[in-house]
């Protein structure tokens, strides 16, 4: 099928890349040239695990392209995919305006065929219908332009479409492989023929012919209406989010009676009703999606006269958690001020190079706050030499010059190969071996045989 992709943030360009691969023609649109041009010679813009390689055998099987040009774009896709940013506004709502432009910009450029236009970005609750109406002013701002051009005639536009709503569950840093092997696949619409067309787009994913485990059952698929699909969304990452505040409330309790919250998660994790993901206790949860899309959905029970109070809950416990290193440093090393902390990892989550509202970014504004001087090391950060919000921290390039005149470390991000650094070096390298594992990632036997005080996060 013929595909457009309009933006190649994580969400659009992994979804372009990975339809190109199953065989789709696949154009994807950016307004930004910089990034168009790195992205015609092969490069990936951003870290995904297995995204460079699939997007260099798409460009060299002539499967995906990648324009600035909007107008091609929208010819060329019997399917178009927006895939703008949605981010957070003051207030919690979602900033659409990026969305509004591509609608409209959508509605200038139909010529008549039949498109289905689908709401990839995670946008507000009724926005199917909302993206409709935009859609048909581009329509009608062009029919505008031609008559005014054509002296007061000219033919009407035809604008034959529907709107689905496909909400994406990827998560960073393993985006490619959700993608083929997803838990489900939900589509929003009361249209049958853009529902035959999604089910026909993603045949071979929901079939699992590029599953890890091909011997699986089919991807549920789950029909539904526009609202109904986007409070999927929402509703998803909303209780995972509640679950992570929930084990991390149990954390603090558990530091307090002596109990290990890690025994704890294991134990009421073999309650099916619970299960075991999403219960490990540590600093907190941040990214681009848990923070923004629970906002929203406060926001939008707000708009609508009711308040979200677990949800409010889940935000509360949550800023607080993210401190709670800076309180387990303040014990151990007393007065913080002309003390040197390093962090190790300073993304959200491991594999990605993403910091959008990163727990560590809070860490280091309050350390900063209390005077101590801060360093970090982080295995994607410290390559790329990135600088973002990062003016008060000295970004070292390993674990040793990291470690070296500390006064603790903290873990902040569980990269798998923090569990293999030379601890025993390390802790010969700094001025008081502490260390504060910020997600109960590492052996406490190891570190303390390597010479660590080790604390972990209720436990």
């Amino acid at each position: 099928m013929r595909v457009c992709v309009i933006g190649t943030g994580y969400v659009g360009l992994v979804t372009g890349v990975c339809l190109a691969h199953i065989g789709h023609q696949v154009v994807c649109v950016d307004n930004n040239e910089e990034k168009v041009k790195l992205m015609q010679s092969g490069q990936s813009p951003i870290f995904e695990p297995g995204l460079s390689d699939l997007m260099q055998i798409a460009i060299q099987n002539h499967n995906i392209q990648f324009t600035t040009d909007l107008a091609a774009g929208v010819t060329h896709g019997e399917i178009l995919f927006i895939a703008v940013g949605t981010p957070p506004l003051p207030n919690g709502g979602s900033d659409t305006r990026y969305v509004e432009a591509v609608a409209r910009g959508i509605g200038e450029y139909l010529n008549g065929d039949y498109k289905v236009i689908v709401n990839k970005s995670t946008v507000p609750i009724g926005s199917g219908d909302w993206v409709r109406m935009l859609v048909l002013d581009g329509v009608a701002e062009r029919q505008k332009a031609l008559v005014s051009a054509g002296g007061g005639t000219a033919t009407e536009l035809k604008a034959d479409f529907d709107v689905v709503s496909n909400p994406e569950f990827l998560r960073e840093g393993s985006a490619v492989y959700d993608t083929f092997n997803p838990d489900r696949i939900v589509l929003g619409s009361n249209s049958p023929k853009a529902i035959g067309m999604m089910k026909d787009l993603y045949a071979p994913i929901v079939s699992r012919e590029y599953a890890e485990d091909k011997s699986l059952s089919s991807v549920s698929t789950l029909v539904t209406d526009l609202s109904s699909a986007e409070m999927v969304k929402y509703a998803a990452n909303a209780f995972l989010a509640t679950k992570i505040s929930f084990i991390n409330e149990v954390a603090n309790i558990c530091d307090r009676v002596g109990a290990d919250v890690t025994q704890v998660a294991k134990g009421i994790g073999l309650d099916s009703r619970i299960g075991g993901k999403f219960l490990q206790a540590g600093i907190g949860w941040g990214g681009s999606c848990f923070p923004k899309d629970v906002s929203a959905l406060i926001h939008t029970a707000d708009d609508y006269g009711y308040e979200a109070q677990l949800l409010k809950a889940t935000v509360s416990v949550n800023q607080r958690q993210r401190l709670i290193a800076v309180e387990k440093l303040q014990q151990t090393l007393k007065i913080l001020k002309g003390k040197t902390i390093g962090l190790l990892g300073m993304t959200f989550k491991p594999n990605t190079d993403d910091m959008r509202d990163a727990p560590a970014l809070d860490l280091i504004e309050q350390l900063h706050r209390l005077g101590a001087k801060i360093k970090a090391y982080d295995p994607l950060v410290s390559q790329s030499g990135m600088r973002h919000s990062l003016s008060n921290v000295n970004v070292e390039t390993d674990p040793e010059r990291l470690a070296d005149g500390c006064d603790a470390l903290v873990l902040v991000t569980e990269w798998q190969q923090f569990r293999t650094l030379n601890y025993s070096q390390m802790a010969e390298l700094m001025n008081s071996a502490i260390l504060i594992d910020g997600r109960n990632f590492l052996d406490q036997q190891a570190l303390e045989a390597a010479g660590f005080r080790y604390l972990g996060v209720g436990c």
